[in-house]
């Protein structure tokens, strides 16, 4: 057997290496998927995901953890963004405010009932007069 000068070996371990796909980098042409868009979301789901592992909320993440974490907070944003646009339609106005945002959580009870004790900067109050504050209707017999 004949005896391969040791450059030679390196060269020809880093051009399989580079061939095979391993080594410096990744192949051309090959483009990176998050896992937002691999799971259809527009959150964003690593990022959840390094929120996850950083705040040592438990020793392990497991890989659906923050993906479903991600949906739900988008459901939720979705949600309050439906509510409020139509509530900032309601009063004819098309950009949505901190008041519609009050008006659209304060009306809707399940919503409300979540963000119970969270206060909503700006919102102002629900507008709720008592019926007994109200003028009485007098008949008029004509």
């Amino acid at each position: 057997m004949q005896a391969h000068s040791p450059n030679i070996l390196i060269w020809v371990f880093l051009q399989t290496s580079i061939m095979s796909g391993r080594g410096k980098g990744k192949t051309s042409g090959t483009k990176s998927v998050s896992k937002s868009s691999k799971a259809g979301l527009q959150f964003p789901v690593g990022r959840i995901a390094r929120y996850l592992k950083n705040g040592r909320y438990a020793e392990r993440v497991g890989a659906g953890a923050p993906v479903y974490l991600a949906a739900v907070l988008e459901y939720l944003a979705a949600e309050v963004l439906e509510l409020a646009g139509n509530a900032a339609r309601d009063n004819k106005k098309t950009r949505i405010v901190p008041r519609h945002i009050q008006l659209a959580v304060r009306n809707d009870e399940e919503l409300s009932k979540l963000l119970a004790g969270v206060t909503i900067a700006e919102g102002g109050v629900l507008p709720n007069i008592q019926s007994v504050l109200l003028p009485k209707k007098t008949a008029k017999a004509e």
